[in-house]
């Protein structure tokens, strides 16, 4: 059993319009709602063992706060390939995923993100399966597992999403 963590960056500021996008920090609110999702994750025990994160800076902003949270040993890889990819492209790095890892999280943005979401669950509860679908807000988490042996093996429709978990649902 593997299980996946879709995350997208927290909210994001506007407020420096001299900045290029893949510069721009986060928000106060998205500030506040990266450790809201981390203690989330904590108390659902959903611990990543290996975090592939976006090489823009609110995702790893996203990150920096929820690392405390979470414990500052999880292994973290920037990748600039998630910067803004299509699902497919989000694919590829997790597929090459060490087999020891049980957790996995990914944090990136939409509309990649969503649709890649979306496009791995294939089962799961109707309401959390509409929401996804619907909208992928910021710091929003689809936890999704899929009863396979190796990351190799993700494949679309593959995986049941077990939670959609907004900021506002937890905090």
């Amino acid at each position: 059993m593997r299980t996946l963590l879709l995350m997208r960056h927290a909210k994001s500021s506007w407020d420096r319009t001299d900045l290029d996008d893949v510069d721009r920090p986060l928000a106060p609110r998205g500030r506040k709602a990266a450790p809201v999702i981390a203690r989330y994750l904590g108390e659902q025990h959903l611990i990543p063992d290996l975090v592939l994160c976006s090489h823009a800076a609110r995702a790893r902003e996203t990150w920096q706060l929820m690392a405390p949270v979470l414990g500052e040993a999880v292994a973290c890889k920037s990748l600039r390939s998630l910067y803004l990819a299509a699902p497919s492209r989000l694919l590829e790095p997790l597929r090459r995923v060490a087999d020891e890892v049980r957790v996995l999280m990914l944090i990136g943005h939409n509309p990649g993100l969503g649709g890649l979401a979306a496009s791995l669950a294939g089962t799961g509860p109707k309401k959390a399966l509409q929401r996804l679908r619907t909208k992928f807000p910021t710091a929003g988490l689809a936890v999704l597992t899929f009863d396979i042996e190796r990351w190799a093996e993700l494949a679309a429709g593959g995986g049941r999403l077990e939670d959609f978990i907004r900021p506002r649902d937890v905090g």
